[in-house]
């Protein structure tokens, strides 16, 4: 059951320019200091709150109408006055609170997924984190911002010492009435600041100890009533860790944006006419045809943006979903959260040791690229340090790479003989007689050892949320028939449908009921204490995946994937005259592509990765790295180094809808009591409103 949320802040939203509360001893430095202003007169309030109270009734009534139920009952004017309150912009990632305002708005859709889809819309396709990526405190190298600059506050990030809180009186109150408020934190004499009760409060709250709240409720010839609560934010602290399917690997926080013109790539054949044209990306001004190679450099100016390039760590990922659904739901908490997980990790190489980065981000300054990413665990073991607090939760999703599935996927996609040849020499392509081998003797190991490098850091491993995998080939529950589809931006690849049904059927019957044993417990995998070892699995997702694998289709789908990407695996000119002006056969521009718009399929395909991100892998082994961005290695690598086979935005939201009833359980939140208030008349000394003091209550801010 969700907690009662309060009455969103739009309803009393002012025109006038918003102006904190806070203890005048406790103004930051770099605050405006010129409003933080002695009270307004109480004689002259309750002139205006006449005039305002019509119209903010009918903004009240007008909200209610669109809330659910429970949410409306709970504010309507049946209601008894309660003392309520938020902590606002509570997603600590945000360095601006109009980012958390986005999801709390869309989160009335219902669902996190429907929240996506709604967004997706809004923006027409663009995305929602297209520029919040560039507003958080931990930056694109993966450094943490210390402090953290949070609406014009500064913060510790790991460490906050309060946080911001917006406190108001909901519920039966008097028409004029007028609100004398105290906030006693322990220390000191308590701040007190008297306003029209329609008018809520922002101010700063100790973290760790309880701010105690007295208001006392004036209207008319009315006997004052006094409302008491105890105000204290919770703090819940939780990282992510393990692979791409963890880190939203395919879905960049700012897509590549892709050019009409074509760009050429070179076959494997080597011949003159072995060469294939693909759409460019916009604004590249170097060479596009084969014969006129570019610096890297160059190319890179115009890549897609991720929240963490060497990771392609993404802000779509479902364990950020899930950290931020916790935040939007749970009013009364804040969320500290630390993302780690890194594409391309295995329990040996990304947990436990470093590995080798997915790209770098473009730098202005010329510095070489790293290359190498450094190991999760002891990133995570550094911050709870530096925290100096328990770790309250992980989130987990690790496996795929220590089996070789993306061997397994080069396996089922690409088809052209030289290729596989080429891929196989240099193990690019596996198959699953070896995964299955891995499966059995590898993987147990590996989670062992896991097992024993979290407790130290969670104590209960029933707070390590394993998320599990999804089949990405099933449409209408059944294996996807194969072919080009989906998969022609590379003239090598084909899936195979005998070997897709085969990689499918290990998936399903083998490596997920495997991974969901090994977190279990079950099914004869040895833990040194079966009933404290077990995580708390997550796979209430699976069955709605099993309609919306890579090959789903529908009519609802983007009108540019009905007319541009066909079904029959023809979508790109041949003739390489014609393809380096025109790639597309449909004619049209392929800046239509909208990478976040609602579609049947929620895995993406090699199309979806190539126009989404187009990645250039600067963390592959020497045998494989390209010679040049013309390179064919490069020409295959672009298409599945983006994301292919992985979950899309909306996918990783369904994801996140499994994985969050789980989470609150682990974390008791639903379990939580509700803050007591407490109603009673005020003493005859408490009847006349609080002299003003150097602190002000505020309009709303947003």
């Amino acid at each position: 059951m969700q907690p009662k949320l309060i009455l969103p802040a739009v309803v009393f939203r002012d025109k006038r320019k918003p102006r904190p509360f806070w203890p005048l001893a406790a103004v930051p430095e770099n605050a405006d200091r010129s409003y933080f202003r002695p009270t307004r007169n109480v004689k002259h309030a309750m002139i205006r709150i006449h005039l305002r109270s019509i119209i903010l009734y009918a903004l009240l009534v007008a909200a209610l109408g669109t809330l659910p139920a429970e949410w409306a009952a709970a504010q309507g004017a049946d209601a008894p006055m309660q003392i309520s309150w938020e902590v606002r912009n509570r997603f600590r990632l945000f360095r601006e609170e109009r980012d958390f305002l986005l999801h709390t708005d869309s989160d009335r859709a219902g669902s996190i997924l429907a929240s996506e889809q709604a967004l997706e819309l809004q923006s027409d396709g663009r995305g929602w984190a297209r520029n919040a990526v560039n507003r958080l405190c931990i930056d694109t190298t993966g450094h943490i911002s210390e402090p953290c600059t949070r609406d014009n506050v500064k913060e510790s990030y790991l460490t906050p010492i309060d946080h911001p809180i917006t406190v108001r009186v909901a519920g039966q109150v008097p028409v004029g009435a007028i609100c004398a408020w105290s906030f006693d934190v322990g220390d000191g004499p308590p701040q007190q600041s008297t306003l029209d009760c329609a008018e809520q409060i922002n101010l700063r709250v100790a973290y760790g100890r309880a701010t105690n709240v007295t208001v006392d409720v004036s209207s008319g010839s009315d006997a004052p009533q006094r409302l008491t609560t105890a105000i204290e934010v919770r703090d819940i602290f939780i990282a992510g860790l393990g692979d791409s399917v963890a880190s939203g690997e395919g879905n960049p926080d700012r897509p590549v944006a892709l050019a009409d013109e074509g760009f050429c790539f070179r076959s494997y054949l080597g011949s003159a006419s072995a060469q294939y044209y693909r759409p460019s990306r916009a604004g590249y001004k170097g060479g596009r045809a084969c014969e006129a190679p570019d610096l890297l450099q160059v190319w890179q100016r115009q890549s897609a943006l991720w929240f963490n390039s060497p990771c392609h760590r993404s802000l779509y990922s479902y364990q950020t979903r899930t950290a931020l659904a916790l935040a939007v739901r749970y009013p009364h908490v804040a969320v500290t959260y630390l993302p780690l997980a890194c594409t391309g990790a295995t329990i040996s190489d990304g947990l436990f040791g470093s590995q080798r980065a997915r790209e770098c981000p473009p730098a202005k300054s010329g510095a070489s690229c790293r290359g190498t990413v450094n190991a999760q665990l002891p990133e995570l073991r550094a911050a709870i340090s530096a925290a100096h607090r328990p770790l309250d939760l992980v989130l987990l999703s690790i496996g795929a790479n220590d089996i070789n599935f993306s061997g397994l996927v080069a396996d089922t996609i690409v088809d052209a003989p030289t290729e596989r040849e080429l891929f196989t020499r240099v193990g690019v392509i596996g198959s699953v007689d070896d995964s299955r081998i891995e499966l059995q003797r590898d993987l147990p190991r590996g989670f062992a050892r896991l097992r024993e490098a979290l407790k130290p850091m969670v104590g209960d491993l029933s707070h390590v949320v394993y998320v599990s995998y999804a089949n990405p080939a099933l449409a209408d529950g059944a294996p996807c028939p194969g072919g080009p589809a989906g998969f022609d931006i590379h003239p090598s690849f084909n899936v195979d449908p005998a070997r897709l049904a085969h990689v499918s059927g290990f998936v399903q019957n083998e490596f997920l009921p495997a991974l969901k044993a090994l977190a279990l417990c079950q099914s004869g995998i040895l833990c040194r204490n079966p009933a404290g070892d077990r995580m708390t699995f997550v796979d209430a997702h699976q069955p709605v995946f099993a309609n919306h694998g890579f090959c789903a289709r529908a009519e609802s789908d983007p009108e540019f994937d009905r007319a541009c990407f066909s079904d029959k695996g023809n979508s790109f000119v041949s003739d390489i005259v014609a393809a380096a002006s025109q790639p597309l056969v449909c004619g049209r521009s392929a800046g239509e592509y909208r990478t976040y718009l609602p579609r049947a399929r929620w895995i993406r395909d090699a199309n979806d990765s190539y126009f989404a991100a187009m990645t250039y892998p600067q963390g592959l082994p020497s045998a494989l790295q390209p010679s040049d961005i013309h390179d064919a290695t490069w020409g295959v690598l672009s298409a599945v180094y983006g994301g292919a086979v992985h979950p899309s935005a909306e996918g990783h939201a369904a994801m996140a809808d499994a994985a969050l009833p789980a989470v609150t359980s682990v974390l008791r939140l639903d379990a939580a009591p509700p803050p007591e208030v407490t109603s009673e008349p005020a003493s005859p000394m408490s009847a006349a409103p609080v002299p003003a003091s150097p602190v002000v209550g505020t309009p709303n801010a947003q």
